[in-house]
C-alpha cells in the first residue's frame, strides 16, 4: 500500500511534536524540517491543515513554532491520515466492468480495511514511546 508523501510527513510532524511536547516552548518549523527531512513549504501546508483541525497551534516570531493542542493518547494514525486527506479513497480505477476488476477491487477494499484497522489501533503516544526506546543493537558475526 502506498502512502502519499503529505500523509507520511504529517504523521512525522505530529510524532515530532508529540516527542517534544514536554518543552515549554513551541517546536520551531526549522527543527521539524531538519530532524524529519521534510521540505519546509510542504510542511507549512500540512501544518495548516492540522491547525484547521484544532490539533496544533502556531506562534509567530523568533521564539515561535508549532505546539500540539491535543494529548497524543487521543489521536490515532487513522485520525491523522483522514485529516490530511488519504482517507477513504480506494485503490484502482472506477471501472468494474470486468470480473477481474471486480475481484481486484474486493482485494483492495480488504487490504484497505486491514490498513485502516491497524491505523485506528495505533495512538500517537504509542509511537512517541517507541521512539524513546533504545534501538536494538545489531549483532555481527
Amino acid at each position: 500500500m502506498q502512502i502519499p508523501a503529505r500523509v507520511h510527513y504529517g504523521c512525522l510532524a505530529m510524532l515530532d511534536m508529540a516527542s517534544h511536547a514536554n518543552r515549554s516552548k513551541p517546536v520551531a518549523l526549522r527543527e521539524i524540517t531538519k530532524r524529519q527531512g521534510i521540505p519546509q513549504p510542504f510542511l507549512v501546508q500540512i501544518l495548516q491543515q492540522l491547525k484547521g483541525a484544532g490539533w496544533v497551534s502556531s506562534t509567530r516570531g523568533a521564539q515561535g513554532g508549532y505546539r500540539l493542542l491535543v494529548e497524543p493518547e487521543s489521536l490515532t494514525l487513522l485520525d491523522i491520515v483522514q485529516q490530511i486527506g488519504c482517507g477513504d479513497g480506494g485503490c484502482g480505477g472506477d471501472d468494474d466492468a470486468t470480473r477481474e476488476s471486480q475481484v481486484l477491487r474486493a482485494i483492495w477494499e480488504e487490504a484497505s480495511d486491514a490498513f485502516r484497522d491497524k491505523l485506528a489501533k495505533t495512538r500517537l503516544s504509542d509511537l512517541a514511546t517507541r521512539c524513546d526506546e533504545p534501538a536494538e543493537s545489531m549483532f555481527y558475526i
